[in-house]
């Protein structure tokens, strides 16, 4: 979203408001370096790590799902549940539109697609399943294996405890130091994250504060602290 607009009056006046707005847009960009538009809103993730186990024809699977936030949690996770000793370690996960599955030896297709699948059907996102096969010594084939893998990922989220997330907008806002109070006050109404404060904004007796607050209480935030500090104040908003 771009920044708002402010009149310019002379040469001086411009160079100000050119190095201020620079400063917002790099404190803003900085708050959001690893926001991407596929965090955009709320989604619903597993609490924490959970573990479901089926033997299926003398060959036993063992489901293990967990929360991530990107590639490399994922993988974090894998390397920490993974046993070396199993048949096969297969897995899948979702972390908004990116999605990765291997089968980890099975036959192509048979194990971590309808994994990926189950993950999907359940609704929950930032989510990896790992799928560790004992082999009993009974061939499933390609049937009984994508039933396997993909029940076994589908029970394992369906008893797994679950929360909804909401992302973060990245907001900032001037304010006299008089209202640093007020303003406060509310940040701390709405539970907004990371506040940063900065004095040298160029203007006597103005300061920036930056935060994060829920992206469906940021319009409520912002009329909050107006009708508190009962003044006109710019927002701004990345």
């Amino acid at each position: 979203m771009p920044l708002l607009a402010i009149t310019l009056t002379t040469p001086c006046c411009y160079h100000h408001y050119h190095k201020l707005n620079h400063r917002i847009s790099a404190s803003l960009r900085a708050m959001v370096t690893a926001t991407s538009s596929r965090n955009a809103g709320a989604f619903t993730t597993v609490k924490e790590k959970v573990t479901f186990e089926r033997e299926i024809k003398k060959s036993k699977f063992i489901a293990i799902a967990g929360p991530i936030s990107d590639e490399q949690s994922a993988f974090s996770f894998l390397s920490q549940v993974r046993d070396p000793r199993a048949t096969h370690n297969c897995w899948a996960y979702k972390v908004g539109d990116q999605y990765r599955s291997n089968d980890d030896g099975e036959p192509s297709g048979t194990a971590g697609k309808p994994m990926q699948s189950a993950i999907v059907s359940s609704g929950i996102d930032r989510v990896m399943v790992v799928v560790i096969r004992y082999f009993g010594g009974i061939k499933l084939g390609t049937g009984g294996l994508v039933r396997a893998y993909g029940g076994v990922t589908s029970e394992c989220l369906r008893n797994a405890p679950t929360c909804l997330v909401k992302s973060k907008v990245p907001m900032g806002v001037e304010v006299t130091f008089d209202l640093l109070g007020v303003l406060y006050h509310q940040l701390q109404s709405f539970q907004v994250e990371d506040i940063k404060q900065d004095y040298d904004t160029g203007k006597d007796g103005i300061s920036m504060v930056t935060f994060k607050v829920d992206f469906d209480r940021a319009e409520k935030l912002e009329e909050a602290v107006k009708a508190n500090c009962s003044r006109e104040l710019v927002f701004y908003k990345q």
